[in-house]
């Protein structure tokens, strides 16, 4: 197995490793995480699609025609559905996103790049985006692509996450600390 596959481990970073290698072999790693990060978003999206590959009730027939269906309509390449009619067959569903996390990391190493997963309470505009890419690849010595995910209960500020370093500089985190000190002050 090729030394990008330490990234990720576990079941979920055999069956990234095995993407990864396949969309590289065919010249389609950029096709590929296109797919994958829309295949992320729709499970973040949706509690019915979390269910469906969560759920160990269902038949792997039908969590595979039921994901097929889903990912045809999104749009999704043949080679990664393929992957994922592999994945329902072999009931490893339960750890399709982390299958997805997996290929990004890969990808991201293969290309000297590191990711950051930031979630704002609010979308951020392309000018807060660019802004705060540069300020992270001027922090990180290389280039840094973002993952962008909005979580209104955050109410303001942002969390940052690059590797295994986080920031939290969320107003739910400043309140909670506030909380915790008044308490201790009484």
């Amino acid at each position: 197995m090729s030394s990008e596959s330490s990234a990720v481990s576990g079941v979920a970073g055999r069956y990234a490793a095995a993407l990864f290698e396949l969309a590289e072999e065919h010249k389609k790693l950029d096709e590929v995480a296109a797919d994958i990060a829309t295949v992320r978003a729709l499970l973040a999206d949706s509690a019915d699609l979390r269910r469906l590959v969560a759920s160990p009730v269902l038949g792997r027939d039908a969590q595979g025609a039921a994901l097929a269906a889903v990912l045809e309509k999104a749009g999704v390449s043949e080679m990664t559905r393929n992957f994922a009619a592999v994945v329902a067959r072999n009931r490893r569903l339960f750890v399709l996103d982390s299958m997805c996390v997996g290929y990004r990391q890969l990808l991201a190493s293969a290309r000297g790049e590191m990711t950051a997963e930031i979630m704002t309470a609010e979308p951020l505009t392309d000018a807060q985006q660019a802004s705060l890419e540069q300020e992270l690849r001027t922090a990180m010595g290389s280039k840094v692509t973002l993952e962008t995910r909005v979580d209104a209960s955050l109410l303001g500020g942002m969390i940052v996450k690059v590797g295994s370093r986080m920031v939290d500089s969320s107003l739910r985190t400043k309140l909670q600390r506030l909380e915790l000190s008044l308490k201790g002050a009484a």
